[in-house]
């Protein structure tokens, strides 16, 4: 009896030792509990921060490369306006020469013409220096009339020649002079051209250099998006393995609990025992006894709402595109965030369509400039509900009567649209 009571006593001394140890394991892995609610939370932050600026640096991204081809379009028309430059200059050259043998064949035409011109009149002056008396001797000199004839009418065709002569030379220099100012025409021409051209290079230098300037400052802009992205990862890295270590800190004093509940319901148990040996030996001694013993437990419970249907439950409301915009119709009136893709919280143009696309199973590039080689292009007149509408840097949702709805301004957030409200770049179906 004595052994008996001592183990009891020993029992019971003991028990307080293990309810204040487990006591103790409960709060510290309520602690640890709390840590990691808290490394969770601060996880989500950096989670957002980092979709922001990955959203950001698509942006910026898009952008870049936008400048980028609008450089090679600048580029290339430099180019090509280098090269006519050249060409002009080349024809101009060609053009002087042209002039330069134009001019001597003037001069040349012009120095045959008045030689003529002198000839003819010494010739004439010959002739009529003495007016009828001429003509009084070669009557008179005749030896008949029909030798008088002959020589009035050679000296009238060697008249008529030499007009004719000297008409012809007045011809060609006119010829040539009329060449040589439609030569000079062509140059002044040219070098008008020469003159427009040149002053297109320079404005395509300077709209280059402008182009530029904004293409570098983007890149620094996409530098430090990237940055700043790259310490939200590296921050979400770090939560990460606190989680993990928090986790496993909070498993194992589950363990330690567990093991500590173990061995409380072992010395409850050898307690039990011994208070029983105690009661049947007291119960021979006295020939009576009992014992009673009760349980009690508690639950709680939680419960939640969802105020959007889910993806799922449009199934059977018309096609496939038709279940898309219905689902995309129940976000209106969310904000827009940058680099956002929650439906609820906030997302940008290209996130909004990524995610209804996502919440149906299908898989899109996370940028609006990637999404425009996404499926299969079809013409807007051809555009059913669910197709995407790409435009300059923005995309959207068709949903039928020439609307869409998208993620639109930060002031707007997720509203409906004319389809047309600005240039339609592709019209892109995916289902």
């Amino acid at each position: 009896m004595a052994v008996i009571l001592s183990f009891a006593m020993l029992i019971f001394a003991a028990e307080p030792v293990a309810a204040t140890s487990i006591s103790d394991l409960e709060r510290q892995k309520q602690e640890l509990e709390r840590q990691k609610k808290d490394a969770d939370a601060r996880k989500r932050q950096e989670q957002q921060k980092y979709d922001n600026a990955a959203g950001v640096a698509d942006s910026i991204q898009e952008n870049v490369d936008e400048v980028a081809g609008e450089i090679d379009e600048i580029d290339a028309a430099l180019v090509e306006t280098i090269a006519s430059v050249e060409i002009i200059e080349e024809e101009i050259e060609e053009k002087e020469e042209q002039i330069e043998e134009t001019t001597r064949e003037y001069e040349e035409a012009l120095a045959t013409e008045q030689e003529q011109y002198e000839d003819m009149k010494l010739r004439i002056k010959f002739m009529y220096e003495k007016g009828d008396a001429t003509y009084l001797e070669i009557l008179l000199a005749s030896q008949s009339f029909a030798d008088m004839m002959n020589k009035v009418e050679y000296v009238e065709k060697l008249y008529e020649y030499d007009r004719n002569l000297l008409e012809e030379y007045e011809a060609a220099r006119m010829t040539v002079e009329a060449l040589k100012e439609k030569l000079e025409e062509e140059r002044a021409e040219l070098e008008a051209q020469e003159h427009e051209l040149m002053e297109e290079k320079e404005s395509l230098e300077i709209i280059l250099t402008e182009k530029k300037a904004v293409y570098e400052d983007y890149e620094a802009q996409l530098t430090r998006a990237r940055q700043e992205a790259a310490v939200y990862k590296a921050n979400i890295r770090k939560q990460n393995e606190e989680i993990k270590r928090l986790a496993a800190q909070a498993q194992e004093k589950q363990s330690q609990i567990d093991e500590a509940k173990r061995l409380e319901e072992e010395a409850r148990k050898a307690q039990e025992l011994a208070l029983q040996r105690q009661a049947e030996e007291e119960a021979r001694q006295s020939s009576g006894g009992g014992s009673s013993e009760s349980l009690s437990g508690s639950s709680s419970g939680s419960g939640s709402s969802q105020s959007y249907a889910s993806a799922s439950s449009y199934s059977g409301s018309g096609s496939k595109g038709q279940q898309i915009a219905n689902y995309a119709c129940q976000f209106i009136g969310n904000p827009y965030v940058p680099g956002g893709t929650s439906l609820t919280q906030g997302a940008d143009c290209s996130g909004f369509v990524w995610r209804v696309y996502k919440d149906f199973g299908y898989s899109l590039p996370r940028t609006s400039y990637s999404m425009r080689s996404s499926g299969t292009g079809v013409s807007y007149s051809e555009a059913q509900p669910g197709d995407i509408m790409c435009y300059a840097g923005h995309v959207g949702i068709y949903i039928g009567g020439g609307q869409i709805v998208h993620a639109s301004t930060q002031r707007t957030g997720i509203k409906i649209t004319h389809a047309t409200y600005k240039e339609i770049l592709s019209v892109r179906r995916i289902v």
